[in-house]
This record gives structure tokens, C-alpha cells and sequence, in this order.
């Protein structure tokens, strides 16, 4: 990506400390949310269904703006967007932490998953355009991804402690020093830059019909649990989701000069198949991170920081075997790797839904968590090779983006459907109670059983549709081209960081 000549000559390694700060802070809201969710849940009397939305929230405005996020950093800017990004989190986060009531914090974190989707490419982009010698932007570039890595693991443990020795409103505010310490250093040390190629334009109208219509689907589904599939209002959101999406396509297809999502990309098989595998990756993931955190400490009553703890093996996982995929995927082919995730994700979501009340750390949370969290570098990084096979190289960042999207939204379809889908059981449970379900706990528990089956069945959804879609391309590690090893490195540091919110 090429900038315009610039006056100001950049500070390199300030500018590579502020691009991974902010990479941090990003991923560390995203992990640190996760342990902080049942001490939210007690405070403003959130329900299982609607707990969802303080995850859906943020995970809905990033999957729709984040692609704008990019073409905005190019357009206005890389350091005005960046800065201006920094500062929406930060204050974001703020409101967030000091948020007296459900509406006000899922505002909130409506306004923090914008912030996100501007900082996190501009970040990248930032480092890309400074460090233009190879070898030391892909140095700079594996520094990046690492402090991602490092956010996403070390968010479960500072979760864990603030929230004990402080309250959840601490995972909050942790971004306001962080966030406007880095902003107000980036506008003095790094150099402004835009890329003098890129299009005119804004698709607006296309991040907002997206946008909408997920948050208006997301919220029907949602709805289904106190209403019922056949109450009129419930559908008529439904429909007006589905109709705001079908106007997106219609943008995207027809109308926008510089779509965010051309749909001339979907003509190859490769990439159609590797959006679905990664929509079904997306719904699944999400939901365990959710329903397993829930479990650990409304259904077990552990601390949040014991919580964290127990999260810990699973992050590292990720880490390390994002690292060993990130070698072999070009090598083996991405085909036969990503069924072999996408059944490894089945299986241990099965496992999961075995979890009782009083199960064993090895066997019932160890077990599948770590054969979870081994699968997902399996099943997402060849999935983003997949979606970037063939795609010209100038368009290479622009499909990585549309994969990344398409994993945010799988993740928020899925987990609003499972959400619902257990506090329902876990309803029914309660007012119908058997000699084995008497108690909250058990109820509880019933409920995640039917999510984790659920969940199960969407990753081996995955695994069908890589084995029947997914072209067999013979692996060529000879011939591979330097942006096919980007996306591969590219993916791997987003594996790393998958501790979903």
C-alpha cells in the first residue's frame, strides 16, 4: 500500500509501539468482556437472551463498519483515522464502565465495536505504508499479530482480576488511559499518510443497510424467546432484517461505486466456500466462549479469576497452533486441513454439551476445551486461504476483509440463535421440572446442553460444506505467492487473537 510523499518523517519504532498498543487494547476488550459477563449479567439483571446483546453489540457495528474502517484510513488518513478511532473507544469505554442500566451499556458498546472497526486496520495499514523495506515490515507486521496474541490471552486473567478486586466496570475502563494516552501520542509521532490510488468514495449506504439489517434479524431472533416464532412483531423485524440485507446485496451488486463487498469475488468457488466454512466457524466459536464462561461461573460458582485461569489453557493453545498451521497450510493444502478443523470443532462442541453440574475439570472442561481450541486455527486459517485463493493481488486485502466479516457476522447470527435457543430450554426446564432438573444450576446447564449441540451441528455444517465445495487444489509451497503467505500470516494473527468477545 502506497502513501503520498510525506514531510513529516515517521518515528519507526514509536509508530510500530502504538500501532501493537492499540492492536492490544482492541483484543483485550474483546477477551477481557468475555470473564466479566455473569458479574454483568448479576448487576443490571441482564437475561441469558438479552446478555447476548452486551457480545452482539459490539460484534455487530465491527463486522458491518470494518471494511469501511479501512477504505477510511486510506481515504482520510491513516493517523486521523487511527487517532479518532482511539478516542471513540475511549470514551466509549467510559460510558460503557459507567453504564447504569442495559440500553446504556449495549449503546455503548454499539459505539466501541465502531471504534474497533477503524482502529484495527488502520493499525495494520499504519505499519504497512511506514515499514516499506520486506523484511522489516513482515518483523513488524509478527510483532503486530503477537501483541494481539498476547491481548487475547492476557484479557482472560486481568478480566478475572479486576473483576474480583475491582468490579466488571474495570474491564471497561482500562481503555480510557490506554486509549487517549495512545492517541494523543500518535498525533505527535506519527506520519499522516493516504493512499493516493484508492477510490472516492464512501459506501455508506452499504455499511448501514448491513449493519441494520443483522442488528433487526438479530433482534427478531432474540425476541422469539418471550414472544414466540408467531407473533407479528417478532416476524415483522425478521423480515425487515432480511429486506435491509437484500437491499445491501443490491448495493453492493449494482449501486455503490466502490463497494465494500463487490460480489463479483463470490464468481470464485474457493472463496464462496471459504466465507460459508468461516460463517459457520463464526457461529459456533462465539457461542462457546459465551455459554462456557456462563457455565463456569453462574452453574459452578468459580471466581472470575478462577475463571480466567481455566480459560488460560485454551488461549495458549490457540497461540501455539496458530503458529504450527500458519507453516503447513500451503503445504498440505487448505481443503483436507479445514474439514480436519471443522470436524475437531464438532467434536469438541459435543463434548461440551456433556458438561453436567458437577463434571471434572480434565475430562469434562479441559478435554473439549482444548480440542476446541486446537481445531480453530485448523478450520479459520485455511478458511481465509480459501477465500483469498485466486484473487488479484491488489484485491487480496479487500477478500481478507470480507472473510473476517463474514466470520463476525456467522458469529452474531449464531450466537443470537443460541442464546435464545437455551434460555427457552433452560425455561422450560424450570417450569416442567423432571427428578433430574430441579434447581437453577441443572436448568442452566440443560440449556447450554441444547447450545453446544447446536453448535456442534453448525461446525459439522462446516465440515460439509469444505468437503463437497472446497476445490482440491494441489498444494504448491514452491509456487506460492507473497500474498498468499500474507494471508496465511495475516490469518494466523487473527487466530491468535479469537477469543471471541
Amino acid at each position: 500500500m502506497n502513501s503520498t510523499p510525506q514531510t513529516q518523517h515517521p518515528h519507526l519504532r514509536a509508530t510500530l509501539i502504538l500501532a501493537c498498543l492499540a492492536q492490544f487494547m482492541v483484543i483485550l476488550d474483546v477477551s477481557v468482556v468475555n470473564v466479566a459477563l455473569p458479574s454483568i449479567h448479576r448487576a443490571l439483571g441482564f437475561t441469558l437472551s438479552d446478555l447476548q446483546w452486551v457480545v452482539n453489540a459490539y460484534t455487530v457495528t465491527f463486522a458491518g463498519f470494518l471494511l469501511l474502517g479501512g477504505r477510511a484510513a486510506d481515504l482520510l488518513g491513516r493517523r486521523r483515522v487511527f487517532v479518532s478511532g482511539l478516542v471513540l473507544f475511549a470514551l466509549a469505554s467510559l460510558a460503557g464502565g459507567l453504564s447504569d442500566s442495559q440500553t446504556a451499556l449495549i449503546v455503548a458498546r454499539l459505539v466501541q465495536g465502531l471504534g474497533g472497526a477503524v482502529i484495527a486496520p488502520a493499525s495494520l495499514s499504519i505499519i504497512t505504508s511506514t515499514f516499506v523495506e520486506p523484511r522489516e515490515r513482515n518483523r513488524a507486521v509478527g510483532m503486530w499479530g503477537a501483541m494481539g496474541g498476547a491481548g487475547g490471552a492476557a484479557g482472560v486473567l486481568l478480566g478475572g482480576i479486576l473483576t474480583d478486586l475491582l468490579s466488571w466496570r474495570w474491564v471497561l475502563f482500562i481503555n480510557l488511559p490506554i486509549g487517549l494516552i495512545a492517541a494523543y501520542l500518535a498525533q505527535r509521532m506519527i506520519a499522516e499518510g493516504r493512499n493516493p490510488g484508492a477510490a472516492r468514495g464512501f459506501d455508506l449506504s452499504g455499511a448501514l443497510t448491513a449493519t441494520a439489517g443483522l442488528s433487526l434479524l438479530v433482534l427478531g431472533i432474540v425476541r422469539t424467546d418471550t414472544t414466540g416464532w408467531g407473533n407479528g412483531a417478532t416476524i415483522g423485524l425478521m423480515l425487515a432484517g432480511l429486506a435491509l440485507l437484500g437491499v445491501f446485496v443490491a448495493i453492493e451488486g449494482r449501486l455503490a461505486k466502490a463497494p465494500l463487498m463487490p460480489l463479483r469475488l463470490f464468481s470464485s468457488r474457493s472463496l464462496s466456500t471459504g466465507n460459508l466454512v468461516m460463517m459457520t466457524l463464526g457461529a459456533s466459536t462465539f457461542a462457546m466462549w459465551f455459554f462456557f464462561s456462563l457455565y463456569l461461573q453462574e452453574v459452578r460458582g468459580y471466581s472470575p479469576l478462577h475463571a480466567g485461569v481455566i480459560f488460560l489453557p485454551m488461549t495458549l493453545s490457540i497461540v501455539v497452533f496458530s503458529t504450527i498451521v500458519s507453516r503447513v497450510t500451503l503445504r498440505l493444502g487448505a481443503k483436507r486441513l479445514l474439514v480436519v478443523g471443522m470436524l475437531g470443532l464438532a467434536v469438541g462442541m459435543f463434548l461440551f454439551a456433556r458438561l453436567t453440574a458437577t463434571s471434572s475439570y480434565v475430562g469434562g472442561m479441559l478435554v473439549p476445551g482444548l480440542i476446541t481450541s486446537i481445531a480453530m486455527p485448523f478450520g479459520m486459517i485455511p478458511a481465509a486461504i480459501a477465500g483469498t485463493a485466486g484473487v488479484p493481488r491488489h484485491e487480496a486485502g479487500l477478500a481478507s476483509g470480507v472473510i473476517n466479516t463474514a466470520r463476525m457476522f456467522g458469529g452474531a447470527l449464531g450466537l443470537a440463535i443460541l442464546a435464545t435457543l437455551a434460555s427457552s430450554q433452560s425455561r422450560t426446564d424450570l417450569r416442567h421440572p423432571t427428578a433430574q432438573i430441579h434447581t437453577t444450576a441443572q436448568a442452566l446447564v440443560g440449556g447450554f446442553h441444547l447450545a453446544f449441540l447446536v453448535a456442534a451441528g453448525m461446525a459439522a455444517a462446516g465440515v460439509v460444506i469444505a468437503a463437497v465445495g472446497m476445490p482440491s487444489l494441489k498444494p504448491r509451497v514452491a509456487e506460492a505467492t507473497e500474498t498468499q503467505q500474507a494471508v496465511v500470516d495475516e490469518a494466523a494473527q487473527a487466530q491468535r487473537v479469537a477469543v471471541e468477545v
